[in-house]
């Protein structure tokens, strides 16, 4: 039966009220919930300014204005990029960028700025800092006045200095009101009034003795005479030993009559003489200059570049040919007990590389190492595993090898899998050997599908500073080296040696200097990787 016009009516505008109620309360869900987002990026950017004013405050109370600036501008353009939803997209990059700014960028400038400096031990402070110790050391002349002194205290804490000269002539005064003379008789009585009618009480012995600290560092003046308290009761006239003039940019010794020039962040006298400490300058491209012309930087600098080179690169062809050749074994289907022989031949990979190479030094230890002992019974002594640089440079790479090929046998393994077992039988028909099918056809579409592995297995290598540094640190030492460099050390631990060697002195601008050629290195290395892998990809 068909619906009456009515009906069809009255159901039609109930169905229509009814979509019209579903369609509010949709649209009401849709405008409730960019509210509810817009408060929860609201509440974020709250605690995100609050910390980045907080660092900020600290910025600029070290004097660092500059990247104050810097976190100020980041952060509007975080607020305004999560406010806009003109610029949403930017959104999903935003914290990406960010930590490349914090983690990569910032790191880069920071270390070639430091690269461009004479950075280093007793050229740590800066010139305000060097001229703030430098002016406050004094000196007491021939005719120095010596002073008895007695301490008064006000109820706010300020001190009220009472000297007496071996004339029994007092002065009294404080170091905003300086020193004058005072009138007494006899002795000095319970209190003593300023210039200003603020009243002092005298202090006990025990409680001068509590404010001595803060009474020495007080500084008095008469006309052009200046008193300073030397220690409990003592005084004397003194004179500032270094006076710096900023015109001339000169610093005089008034003691001594010598005026002392900077040169490179270090106050020199004519006679060559210098004063410590020193303080941080630009010297330009100096430090790369050192690197490529100083005979003491630059020849243990190639020894170690060249063995970083010769290690990064025989650990992986090591590495790949021991990992090569356990896959092999293992894609044998006919190898019986695949699962148990995997398990035990990845235990190197599963545990920690520090704990594994400090367990091989224990090993190859000349003394009561297992491995060392057995070679001694065998060929009746053991190798110099750490005194002599060529064996040094031997354990390494076995320790290396040790601690790497798992990884290879894994990847290799994977390879050797994925290549079409058809393959083989068309070569076993063509009559190919065993030796000519991996030469021409295991080994090619191997290294199609893992050499971007090893390109980048060598740069892992060429920066492998926990190997480097659990077995030897770098050791044994380079003979009439200069710089704090070992036969075994690759530049990475050669410019931490160099930059926190505590026994030769640290040289940050120098070590920042090999850090940056180290960056542009491995740099170069990601970048050829890239390349490689794309032609490869376009082989396939």
């Amino acid at each position: 039966m068909q619906p009456t016009p009515s009906a069809a009516s009255s159901n039609s505008a109930g169905g229509s009220g009814e979509g019209n109620e579903g369609g509010a309360s949709a649209q009401r869900g849709r405008a409730s919930l960019p509210t509810s987002n817009l408060l929860l990026r609201i509440l974020g950017l709250i605690f995100i300014d609050a910390v980045a004013f907080y660092f900020a405050y600290i910025l600029l109370g070290q004097g660092q204005t500059a990247v104050a600036v810097i976190l100020f501008i980041v952060t509007a353009i975080v607020n305004w990029i999560f406010i806009d939803d003109r610029v949403y997209p930017w959104r999903w990059f935003t914290p990406g960028l960010l930590l490349m700014l914090l983690m990569v960028v910032y790191p880069l400038i920071f270390t070639l700025y430091t690269s461009l400096t004479n950075y280093s031990d007793g050229h740590l402070l800066t010139k305000e800092q060097v001229l703030s110790q430098l002016e406050s050391q004094y000196f007491q002349p021939e005719n120095a006045v010596s002073y008895t002194w007695t301490a008064y205290r006000n109820n706010d804490g300020t001190f009220y200095l009472a000297f007496k000269d071996p004339q029994n002539n007092y002065l009294a005064g404080n170091e905003q009101d300086g020193l004058k003379p005072l009138q007494v008789t006899g002795d000095l009585p319970a209190t003593l009034k300023d210039s200003g009618g603020k009243e002092y009480q005298k202090l006990e012995s025990a409680q001068t003795l509590q404010y001595l600290g803060t009474l020495t560092k007080m500084q008095l003046k008469s006309g052009d005479k200046l008193v300073r308290v030397t220690g409990l009761g003592r005084a004397s006239e003194s004179v500032q030993k270094y006076v710096f003039d900023p015109a001339t940019e000169k610093l005089t010794d008034q003691q001594a009559n010598i005026v002392y020039t900077p040169v490179r962040g270090t106050f020199t006298a004519p006679d060559g003489k210098t004063l410590s400490p020193g303080y941080s300058v630009v010297v330009g491209p100096e430090n790369y200059f050192r690197v490529l012309t100083d005979d003491n930087i630059r020849g243990p600098f190639l020894s170690v570049f060249i063995w970083n080179l010769v290690f990064a690169l025989l650990s992986v062809l090591f590495t790949f040919a021991v990992g090569l050749g356990m896959a092999m074994i293992l894609n044998d289907k006919a190898l019986p007990l695949k699962g148990v022989w995997r398990s035990l031949i990845v235990i190197p990979y599963a545990i920690p590389a520090v704990i594994s190479t400090i367990v091989w030094v224990g090993l190859l230890n000349p003394n009561y190492g297992q491995f060392s002992g057995l070679i001694a019974n065998i060929f009746g002594s053991s190798p110099a595993w750490f005194s002599d640089g060529f064996w040094a440079k031997v354990g390494i790479l076995l320790i290396n090898t040790w601690l790497g090929y798992p990884y290879m046998m894994l990847i290799c393994l994977g390879a050797l899998q994925s290549i079409p077992s058809d393959m083989y039988e068309a070569a076993d028909i063509d009559g190919a050997s065993p030796m000519l099918q991996f030469r021409s056809l295991t080994l090619p579409l191997l290294l199609v599908a893992i050499a971007p592995l090893l390109i980048g297995s060598f740069a892992f290598n060429f920066n492998n500073f926990g190997a480097i540094e659990a077995y030897n640190r770098g050791g044994p030492p380079i003979p009439g080296a200069a710089t704090p460099a070992g036969q075994t050390d690759i530049l990475l631990s050669y410019t931490f040696r160099l930059a926190f060697s505590a026994g030769q002195g640290a040289d940050y601008g120098l070590a920042s200097a090999i850090g940056l050629f180290i960056f542009v290195l491995v740099a170069s290395l990601t970048a050829f990787n890239f390349r490689f892998t794309r032609r490869l990809e376009n082989l396939t």
